[in-house]
């Protein structure tokens, strides 16, 4: 069996692996990590279907997506930030009845100023996490036996445990650095949630960690903060005997999302967090930045706690 890793590539991955006859559907696909993603699997022949806000910046951004597409691409509208749009496109899902085998959750923001999406959530945790709490679980039914969800985390979710006490900063002081790495950990502790509850129908779900790619997704940062934080982690690694941090390009991003959706065995992701196209430690707290996951992001405990508050801030059940 191949050994992938933090270079491997999305082509690299998935060479020799035919997904004909696999439908797929990935949020944020008008930029960066989606539009990535979805080349790669609509060239090695899945259907895939593209969600994304902004449909005229989407069409224009998966030009080679549709050009390389064995089997079909399409283009819906989706905004996170919005739960009756949220509610709208997976009502157009359900209704169209059309089954997928993977749900790939790679939408994001990050480190925004402070804000609240139309439903008054803060705007990272509302976006990153809320909003595809919502789609996933609006559309699980869709999902085939076998099928996985694969939801896009971070390593930022070291930063910060969710805080299901105040989840819209109301009491804390808003930091853009702690809010994401709360709907970071959000995201994780949803797929540990996801699929202890959809184990026993044959569904799985995972978290993973991209690494470091410069996209649209720093959009928020002016370019000096992002220097000065790459600065920061090259000291911490000095310090610790490691080599400097190292950016990823689009494609190697990209694989780690491609692996755990249709490359790796759903037994051995399931539950788990994963980067470099395997599956990562559980690291104790410390300055360790150049890998594994925290012991907060897989409790079970806490999973089941945010799957509750997530219900009661979106007020349905799932």
């Amino acid at each position: 069996m191949t050994t992938f890793g933090a270079k491997s590539t999305t082509d690299e991955v998935l060479a020799g692996v035919d997904l004909a006859g696999k439908r797929i559907l990935i949020t944020g696909a008008s930029a960066g990590l989606g539009v990535e993603t979805a080349r790669a699997l609509a060239a090695h022949g899945a259907e895939v279907v593209g969600a994304a806000r902004d449909l005229a910046k989407a069409k224009r951004a998966t030009a080679e997506v549709a050009a390389q597409a064995k089997n079909g691409f399409e283009l819906i509208e989706l905004d996170l930030a919005s739960l009756a749009s949220v509610r709208a496109c997976a009502d157009a899902l359900v209704a169209a009845g059309r089954p997928f085998d993977v749900v790939i959750a790679n939408a994001g923001v990050m480190a925004t100023p402070f804000g609240k999406t139309a439903d008054g959530f803060e705007t990272q945790f509302g976006t990153n996490h809320l909003g595809h709490f919502v789609l996933v679980n609006r559309i699980a039914e869709l999902l085939r036996p076998g099928g996985r969800l694969v939801n896009l985390s971070s390593a930022g979710h070291r930063r910060a445990d969710v805080d299901l006490d105040d989840p819209n900063f109301e009491r804390t002081p808003y930091e853009p650095f702690i809010a994401y790495g709360r709907s970071k950990t959000a995201n994780i502790l949803f797929a540990v949630e996801f699929d202890r509850r959809h184990k026993e129908a044959g569904l799985s779900a995972t978290a993973v960690h991209p690494g470091g790619i410069a996209t649209e997704l720093s959009r928020h940062m002016d370019p000096g903060a992002v220097g000065r934080m790459l600065d920061r982690i090259n000291a911490d690694n000095r310090a610790a005997g490691w080599p400097p941090f190292a950016m990823k390009s689009v494609a190697q991003g990209a694989a780690t999302s491609v692996w755990a959706a249709v490359v790796a065995g759903a037994d051995e992701v399931g539950g788990r967090y994963c980067e470099d196209c395997r599956v990562a430690e559980v690291v104790e707290a410390g300055p360790n930045v150049l890998g594994g996951v925290r012991p907060h992001a897989l409790d079970p405990e806490r999973a089941r706690a945010l799957w509750a508050k997530s219900e009661e801030m979106v007020g349905e059940r799932f």
